[in-house]
């Protein structure tokens, strides 16, 4: 009797350890615990702009795919706001942190601060001047303005009248769009009438400028709109004014509505730029950067901020018109047939 109690006293404890080494679901707890997630923060300079929400979505995915997690913050295109939210980052003691500055000469410090606290940093989309980031990626800015300005050559503009709403002149990409659509211009003896800016990029700014100044929107050939949702608020203004279609318009980032002005006549072009390709890149980018590996590839350069040279990845927009858009949108995704022909279902493919 006592050797069959000292048996199961034995049992009894060897079951007792064998339980406290397991925790939920039978898992035990001294198993070395997974390695801590890659945390990054995402600071946008607002959803005012249609394509931000498709980065943001393509980029948290993309992230999450690689093991990381995103926190985003949305500063509503307050630039205080956006200094806080970095500050925020740093206190949270982000792996890597990315900006869409609002103002390209206003992040300097805060920069600084993440760098000094050890955390990478990436200008996304926008440049951050004179700031040691560890990574710009963007597309090719100043080929947009070229695109842009080839269309309206290809429509006739030599020698006419073009008037200029651009966006916010706080971002840096408004100076490059704007200098390669000049140099078109000037090329081929094209006279920009007016040259106006919409703070914020507030697009209802733009279309306040047409009822303000009908006798310069009225002599000119065509109209370059900083992007694709100020040239949305500009048709809709021709279009009280009875001058939609008869004025050339363009813009950028293939807005769904811009799309559709496309094909109804309205717009003759926008420029596509690939935010997926952008975003997956990114996020790429970011991981590799927090886990301290060197950013490689055919599309990374060496270019000047001002007072650094920084790690450049640029990407290849492209011009979309009439002629190319169920190639370039439709069939690559980017819009449904469906959506882009929604008002003029008898020109569907």
């Amino acid at each position: 009797m006592k050797k069959r109690k000292t048996i199961c006293l034995f049992l009894a404890m060897m079951l007792l350890l064998t339980s406290c080494g397991e925790g939920e679901g039978g898992k035990n707890v001294n198993s070395p615990q997974e390695e801590e997630k890659i945390q990054i923060g995402m600071s946008f300079d607002s959803f005012v702009i249609e394509r931000w929400q498709r980065d943001r979505d393509v980029f948290v995915s993309m992230a999450k795919e690689l093991g990381a997690e995103v926190n985003v913050q949305n500063a509503n295109g307050d630039i205080e706001e956006q200094k806080k939210q970095i500050d925020y980052f740093i206190q949270k003691d982000m792996d890597v942190i990315v900006i869409i500055c609002i103002d390209s000469e206003g992040l300097g410090s805060s920069v600084q601060k993440a760098k000094d606290a050890g955390i990478k940093v990436i200008a996304y989309d926008r440049l951050i001047k004179d700031a040691g980031v560890d990574l710009y990626i963007s597309f090719d800015n100043e080929m947009v303005g070229t695109m842009m300005a080839q269309s309206l050559i290809d429509e006739g503009l030599a020698g006419g009248n073009v008037l200029m709403l651009g966006g916010s002149p706080q971002d840096n990409n408004v100076s490059l769009v704007e200098g390669g659509f000049k140099k078109v211009m000037e090329e081929n003896d094209v006279t920009v009438l007016d040259s106006f800016h919409a703070d914020g990029w507030r697009a209802e700014l733009a279309a306040a400028y047409v009822y303000d100044h009908v006798d310069v929107v009225s002599e000119a050939d065509a109209i370059m709109c900083g992007n694709d949702n100020l040239a949305s608020q500009v048709v809709h203004a021709l279009a009280e004014k009875r001058l939609a279609g008869d004025i050339l318009v363009v813009g950028q980032d293939a807005d769904l509505e811009a799309c559709q002005r496309i094909v109804e006549g309205t717009q003759v072009m926008t420029v596509y730029k690939p935010v997926e390709k952008l975003a997956q890149r990114a996020a790429e980018c970011a991981v590799m950067l927090a886990r301290g590996e060197e950013i490689t590839g055919d599309d990374v350069s060496i270019m000047d901020n001002g007072s650094y040279q920084i790690p450049y990845v640029g990407l290849l927009p492209v011009s979309v018109t009439e002629k190319n858009i169920n190639d370039v949108i439709i069939n690559s995704g980017f819009h449904l047939k469906e959506d882009v022909y929604l008002n003029v279902p008898d020109k569907m493919p």
